[in-house]
């Protein structure tokens, strides 16, 4: 199984020691998340840091950029690294895009079809220095001039993934897409159920192979060198799953699991503003569902048991401080579980 780790994104000076220190312990990626700092200047920097490490944005929101813009920035980080970058997609939901973005919305899933096919088009054009003419329902892309294409870089085109939740989106990222980002709100049950079968449908209409769609996540991890470095990421782990939880776009998830008084729950209490009180409301039976929970000597067999035969690879951070020898035994040991994705299939 591969293995991803968090990059800082806050201080830009401690990205380069930390991407190096996740290639030293035999890390697969270095992975940023799109919260309160931008998601693709760390992996720039992270990329001048290393020499083997893929780069990837969990996701970054797409439809608040113009696919060209995008196309850009992933196209200078992927070129200076060598072809590393992983460009991972989300849409975000209608609120996040209308009221923080400023965008209209449309059903997320063509439109997510669209941006990915729109930002191969452009890469297209520049790495072959051929005529840009992109016509779908969502972008229209036909101006392409010398003095704005970037040269050809001679390396693979950059690999797609998509973050999807739903059946819609799940089905686009096995059509489009090189890979998924599930959400960690998913437990083995929904990716095994509802996943991967809409995954696959999606790859048979496409005529794309398993072999080169890296499933990445789907759950939690709690880890830790005792119990109760176990029991606190636990507690975070339970204060995401009540925030996750009280979105109702969730709720079919926690409803294959009976839970779904629980989301009602939670959406109330976000409605009224209770967000300090809903990770009380989660019990550990179900943190447990949707983690894989252990210290370190068991990790591999508890990643083993939750994630294995369904996920290719997995987000797992060490607090600071932690051996760098332990890191690399235990990142060591996890990519020895076995799994299907063989590698992106992204020659032009």
């Amino acid at each position: 199984m591969r293995v991803y780790t968090i990059l800082p994104q806050r201080h830009w000076r401690d990205v380069a020691p930390a991407a190096a220190a996740a290639e030293a312990a035999g890390f697969d990626a270095a992975m940023t998340v799109e919260l309160g700092h931008d998601p693709l200047t760390p992996l720039a920097l992270a990329g001048l840091a290393t020499q083997t490490l893929e780069l990837t944005p969990s996701v970054v929101v797409a439809f608040p950029r113009s696919p060209t813009a995008l196309a850009q920035q992933a196209w200078d980080i992927h070129a200076n690294s060598g072809g590393r970058l992983v460009l991972g997609l989300g849409s975000q939901v209608k609120g996040h895009n209308e009221r923080r973005f400023g965008i209209s919305w449309t059903a997320p899933a063509p439109r997510m079809r669209d941006y990915v096919q729109a930002l191969r088009a452009v890469w297209t054009a520049w790495e072959t220095r051929g005529r840009l003419n992109f016509d779908s329902p969502h972008y229209k892309l036909t101006l392409m001039t010398p003095d704005f294409s970037p040269e050809p870089t001679g390396l693979p085109m950059v690999p797609v993934t998509i973050a999807a939740v739903g059946e819609a989106m799940l089905r686009v990222a096995g059509q489009v897409g090189d890979g998924v980002r599930l959400h960690p709100l998913c437990s083995r049950a929904y990716l095994e159920q509802v996943c991967l079968p809409q995954m696959m449908e999606g790859m048979r209409r496409g005529g794309r192979s398993r072999l080169n769609f890296d499933v990445h996540g789907g759950g939690f991890v709690c880890t830790g060198p005792d119990d109760a470095a176990v029991a606190a990421e636990m507690e975070l782990a339970r204060r995401r799953i009540g925030f996750y939880g009280s979105t109702r776009t969730y709720l079919p998830i926690l409803a294959l699991h009976g839970l779904e008084e629980l989301g009602a729950k939670l959406h109330r209490m976000s409605v009224e503003g209770q967000w300090d009180r809903m990770a009380a409301e989660v019990p550990d039976d179900a943190v447990r569902v949707f983690a894989a929970c252990g210290t370190y000597n068991v990790l591999a067999n508890a990643i083993g048991e939750r994630f294995g035969g369904l996920a290719d690879s997995i987000d797992l951070h060490f607090p600071a401080g932690t051996a760098p020898g332990l890191a690399k035994e235990l990142v060591t040991d996890i990519r020895r579980i076995p799994h299907t994705f063989a590698g992106f299939n992204t020659n032009w």
